[in-house]
């Protein structure tokens, strides 16, 4: 299954506090969708991410979410 980078940057606009398993499932998932359009820089922020949000780092958390749709908004 190919994954644009409109569909990434959907899934991760999407994402908003709650369930912390379910968010890890959307993380997870963007995180492939970047691996397979060779975007592994941004795969690694969004493991950070995740890594920040299982620690309660919200602020990193978002910082590092957010980059990833701004560099994912410019491969449009």
């Amino acid at each position: 299954m190919s994954t644009s980078p409109s569909q990434i940057i959907a899934s991760l606009n999407s994402l908003h506090l709650g369930e912390t398993d379910k968010i890890r499932v959307q993380l997870d998932a963007a995180r492939d969708g970047c691996l397979a359009l060779e975007q592994g820089e941004l795969a690694q922020w969004l493991a950070e991410a995740s890594a920040a949000l299982y620690q309660a780092d919200l602020r990193t958390y978002r910082r590092r979410v957010e980059s990833v749709i701004a560099r994912l908004g410019h491969l449009k």
